[in-house]
């Protein structure tokens, strides 16, 4: 093994480090066996939750209103250079040597991809769902993104769906690389259950509340399974825009007193939360942004402590649920379909849990942490021999947009 003076390091780009959702990035920068690796961050969030020393925070630079009006709209300079972060982060990396930059999120690299191109070193770029988005009314966004496609040379995905969209808008196949985030399978053991003689079912989801989680679509089929288990309850953890909008809507399915909120919830909570709880949801859909889900980190902890699983066609979970025998799969926005799970789940309890058994040995075969750091640093050493795209290969890839 090299020792840690002699290990190649990778910087790690990360725009706000970190919200709760991303706690998937935070493992996986923690977990890094081959690489050094430290973060480089615009806002610094959570840092009780999420600790990390090895961190540097970009100043805002100062730039006088007038001048950034004149730059933006009458000059047109591109963001990253009116903002004036192209300097610091080419003054940064003079000073802060890396062999190597991971741009967490596609619209993060899209908007550093001025960077990416003057940096003499090579940068990769990791899509994660809601950054597939084509960014309509961000007028040239899908035009940026491809240019940024051209000056790596790797691409990573969570999920094999993301990487099929990213062939739609552009990025040439043979440059992406799966990435999926592997979970702390200790933290989340494999929990026996048995079905509650009162009927008191405890359903859970877990999840940031917007639109693509399906959170409507959950509360209309759990309202159905409640009028015939009306001792079962419904957990929602997390947080986000749309709480308001649940609670009321709660409200007029008359199941208000069986639901309950918690916010988002630290790594223990929510692994009490589950081994209390004898059924997982996670409806997910594709909005009418496109925004869509690669695997859901919520969803493969959960199942690691043999929850089983109702969940959708959609993105990547079936990915990871095998439909019938880890979990059921239903149409997107089926509300009666997701129902009808629930309902063959509860009726048939020792199956229930039999999927909730092969969830847990299917997760902990395929999303081992080992075996995902593993594949990611394999990206890595791939992305170094690849070194930076010639740039007059990039350049007569542009010619033709």
């Amino acid at each position: 093994m090299f020792a840690e003076s002699e290990k190649p390091v990778v910087a790690s780009y990360c725009g706000i480090f970190l919200k709760p959702e991303m706690r998937h990035i935070y493992r996986q920068v923690t977990a890094l066996q081959r690489y050094n690796t430290f973060v480089v961050t615009q806002q610094r969030l959570g840092a009780q939750r999420f600790p990390y020393d090895d961190l540097i925070l970009l100043p805002k630079p100062p730039q006088p209103v007038l001048r950034r009006f004149y730059l933006k709209y009458i000059k047109r300079v591109p963001s990253l250079q009116y903002r004036g972060e192209l300097d610091q982060l080419v003054r940064l990396f003079e000073t802060k040597p890396a062999d190597l930059m991971h741009i967490y999120f596609g619209h993060i690299g899209v908007h550093l991809r001025q960077f990416v191109e003057k940096w003499d070193k090579p940068c990769i770029v990791s899509f994660h769902g809601a950054d597939v988005m084509p960014r309509l009314q961000d007028r040239g966004y899908l035009d940026r993104m491809w240019e940024l496609f051209t000056l790596v040379p790797l691409v990573l995905a969570r999920s094999q769906s993301l990487a099929d969209r990213l062939v739609d808008l552009g990025c040439p196949k043979e440059k992406i690389r799966l990435n999926r985030t592997g979970i702390p399978l200790d933290d989340f053991p494999f929990v026996e259950r048995r079905a509650p003689e009162d009927g008191a079912w405890r359903l859970v989801q877990s999840c940031r509340l917007i639109a693509k989680k399906g959170l409507r679509t959950s509360l209309r089929a759990f309202a159905e399974f409640h009028r015939l288990y009306p001792q079962s309850t419904f957990t929602i953890a997390g947080d986000g825009p749309m709480r308001e909008e649940l609670r009321h809507m709660a409200s007029q399915l008359k199941i208000a007193k069986a639901l309950r909120f918690t916010g988002f919830l630290g790594q223990s909570d929510l692994n009490r939360l589950y081994a209390e709880s004898h059924i997982f949801l996670h409806p997910s859909e594709l909005t009418e942004k496109k925004d869509q889900e690669g695997i859901p980190n919520s969803m493969l902890e959960a199942m690691a402590t043999g929850l089983p699983v109702a969940a959708t066609l959609h993105g990547g979970i079936p990915e990871a649920v095998e439909d019938g025998e880890t979990g059921f799969l239903v149409p997107e926005r089926d509300n009666a379909a997701l129902a009808q799970a629930l309902k063959y789940l509860a009726a048939s309890p020792e199956q229930a849990f039999e999927m909730g058994r092969r969830a847990s040995l299917s997760v902990r075969e395929e999303f081992a942490p080992s075996r995902a750091i593993a594949k990611l640093e394999a990206s890595y050493d791939e992305a170094r021999e690849l070194g930076k795209p010639a740039p007059e290969r990039a350049l007569r890839a542009l010619a033709h947009v």
